[in-house]
């Protein structure tokens, strides 16, 4: 049911998401590309990838790389096929079971889903088990140490079907 709920919301987000998030998203990718190292990665995931901007700008620069996006929500995926084009595949599923088989990747990124995650540890497991040996994972996420970022999630919350799940520093 919960899944029903978030896809459903992200569906009806897809069109306004930009917009909307185009600050926050834009910094998130900015923050994250400046943490890892793209080059030699042949296939990278990113996990929850909505409009797909990670990979507007990752695909001009490493067009040899497999990319490959999955969200929950078929509209975000819509979006995301048209931003970047034919250099990215696209697949609508669940953080918590992966359609991808083991050992698939050599980089695992998800930007600002984690907490929209309902079993983070199984989403994690699976990002683990579709890496190759010495693949490597970047996760960037809202971080509950800040009395603004709580503030924030509660509000979005009175709102969400799906309530947000903002961890912790220490806690991830």
């Amino acid at each position: 049911m919960r899944k029903t709920k978030v896809r459903s919301r992200f569906d009806r987000l897809a069109g306004s998401y930009d917009r909307r998030w185009r600050d926050w998203v834009e910094q998130t990718v900015r923050e994250t590309l400046d943490r890892v190292d793209l080059e030699g990665v042949g296939a990278v995931l990113d996990v929850g990838c909505g409009t797909g901007t990670l990979f507007a700008t990752i695909a001009p620069q490493r067009e040899d790389a497999r990319l490959t996006g999955l969200d929950l929500s078929p509209a975000m995926l819509v979006r995301a096929r048209d931003k970047v084009g034919p250099g990215a595949g696209w697949v609508c599923g669940d953080a918590a079971r992966l359609p991808f088989r083991t050992g698939s990747f050599d980089l695992a990124l998800s930007l600002s889903a984690l907490h929209h995650w309902p079993d983070p540890a199984a989403g994690l497991g699976e990002i683990r088990r579709i890496l190759r040996p010495g693949g490597r994972v970047a996760i960037t996420d809202w971080c509950g140490d800040t009395w603004t970022m709580r503030l924030r999630s509660r509000v979005l919350g009175l709102f969400d079907p799906a309530p947000l799940q903002v961890q912790r520093a220490d806690d991830l």
